[in-house]
């Protein structure tokens, strides 16, 4: 089963900043990926995305950089496949999903990959998901 995973989930794995309900979803996609037949999908962006979050936290002595570095070993090491697509359909068809529902081009760029892929995303992002919901996109739930 493939998923699309949000940057959103991908941090909460590493940051304690979620709510206590985000970060039981966020571990129950975690523990997903270690299931036989099942990955994730990211676009291009998501690796620019958690490499801010990462130096920002780092910057802010919230994280150290040995826990950065543990994390990028697990994160090489699971099952994510990075979307090539990504850069084509930028400025056409996510561009439109950033219009219609009023997204970051970022977060468009996951319900874009969602709705190609015909699959379900794990976000925590309340307006991501709300978008998902609105373009029948459901969310990840194992």
């Amino acid at each position: 089963m493939n998923f699309v995973l949000d940057a959103s989930v991908t941090m909460a794995w590493l940051l304690e900043d979620a709510k206590p309900a985000d970060r039981a979803y966020a571990a129950r996609v975690l523990e997903s990926l270690k299931q036989a037949g099942v990955s994730a999908e990211v676009p291009v962006t998501w690796a620019l995305e958690v490499a801010n979050v990462i130096a920002r936290g780092e910057s802010l002595e919230l994280i150290s950089e040995a826990q950065s570095e543990a994390f990028l070993e697990m994160l090489v090491s699971a099952p994510i496949s990075e979307d090539h697509a990504t850069f084509s359909t930028a400025l056409n068809d996510t561009l439109q999903l950033a219009r219609r529902y009023r997204l970051s081009s970022y977060d468009a760029s996951y319900l874009e990959l969602a709705l190609r892929g015909a699959w379900p995303i794990a976000s925590l992002d309340v307006d991501l998901n709300r978008a998902a919901l609105k373009a029948g996109v459901s969310r990840y739930a194992r």
